[in-house]
């Protein structure tokens, strides 16, 4: 088994990642998803993030 985690700052930037990486992937085990947020100043950070396990 091999991983691969994504780290993006918007939600689509990490789809459109995922989708690219799984296209010619045969076996994809799962996809784990992960959103955490920051504040920093007087605006909000999101951090959307993904672990592939694949084969």
């Amino acid at each position: 088994m091999k991983v691969k985690i994504f780290d993006e700052e918007h939600e689509e930037d990490l789809e459109d990642k995922i989708n690219d990486f799984i296209e010619d992937k045969k076996n994809i085990i799962d996809i784990k998803f992960q959103v955490s947020t920051t504040m920093f100043s007087n605006e909000q950070i999101y951090c959307f993030s993904a672990l592939i396990m694949y084969k």
